[in-house]
């Protein structure tokens, strides 16, 4: 009988789902609107995605994967840490509303390992990923193992400064964080209050408008020193970016190639390749659910 896995990526704004067989092909997929302070709102939303797509299999699916922003507990049963965002998130046990085993995992490490086993990174053993959405995520693969650290903090590029001046802090009390310079959650206090969206700014910035171009092109710079700095220390083979914010394609990638060309350090012509994360923004469910596949494979 064929294997099939459910994968939900539990985002600030929009909640994904996947249903997925043992190679990674999407059977059927699906999208709400998370309603981000109403709890009762989006725990139902994923219940009821999961019903969905148990309707679709034609049987109980069993391998349930969910990733969320935040840091998974040591046993992935629950988000256990993550402070201001999805009020109610923090050590709910999902597997008690779902009524099966749901591995749950940080949402930028499970992008990393649906590019590492399918996408972009197929075939690669060491590779950073950076989410770019509401916030910023990242995930790190080294010979070809997801490296999660001690309390599964890393990857969290996110909150890496390039402005220890100012007096901006994120979520992690970091100063100057890149989350807080290409977050969506950022752009309407780095706007001004014009943009609420990066679509918006994005939509702006492409028919020249002179502000859009300056928040625009300010943000994508600071991408590139991040981007620049984490090559430093890492040297990956490529560095993928998925998330929402991608979804400006060209208009991202090709002032962040240039600011790039500016900043990376490429001794010997060693020039380390930027992608686009094959999966986009359904990198999360995806991986997600190739991470319950992994761990069903480990307990039978």
């Amino acid at each position: 009988m064929k294997s099939f896995a459910i994968g939900i990526d539990l985002g600030c704004t929009n909640i994904k789902g996947v249903l997925v067989d043992a190679d990674g092909s999407i059977l059927q997929e699906a999208r709400k609107e998370t309603n981000e302070q109403d709890d009762s709102h989006w725990k139902h939303a994923v219940e009821g995605m999961v019903h969905e797509f148990q309707k679709k299999a034609g049987r109980k699916v069993e391998v349930i994967g969910l990733s969320a922003p935040g840091l998974a507990d040591a046993t992935n049963q629950c988000i256990s840490f993550m402070p201001g965002r999805l009020p109610g998130l923090e050590n709910y046990l999902w597997s008690d509303l779902i009524k099966e085993r749901v591995w749950v995992l940080n949402d930028a490490h499970a992008a990393l390992m649906a590019e590492a086993a399918f996408g972009a990174a197929k075939g690669l053993r060491h590779v950073v990923l950076l989410s770019l959405g509401t916030g910023v995520g990242g995930g790190i693969l080294i010979n070809g193992e997801l490296y999660q650290g001690v309390s599964q903090m890393a990857g969290h590029i996110g909150h890496v400064s390039i402005n220890a001046d100012t007096s901006v802090r994120d979520i992690t009390n970091m100063p100057g964080s890149i989350e807080d310079a290409i977050g969506n959650v950022s752009l309407p206090g780095r706007s001004g209050g014009r943009y609420h969206t990066t679509e918006e700014l994005v939509n702006d910035f492409r028919q020249g408008d002179a502000f859009a171009v300056e928040v625009w092109l300010t943000s994508v710079r600071r991408l590139a020193v991040c981007i620049a700095s984490v090559i430093n220390v890492l040297s990956p083979q490529c560095v993928i970016l998925s998330g929402g914010i991608t979804q400006a394609n060209e208009a991202l990638l090709n002032p962040l190639k240039n600011f790039l060309d500016r900043y990376e350090w490429r001794p010997g012509g060693k020039q380390t390749p930027v992608k686009f994360a094959y999966f986009s923004d359904r990198a999360g469910a995806i991986g997600a659910a190739g991470f319950a596949f992994s761990k069903m494979k480990q307990v039978s």
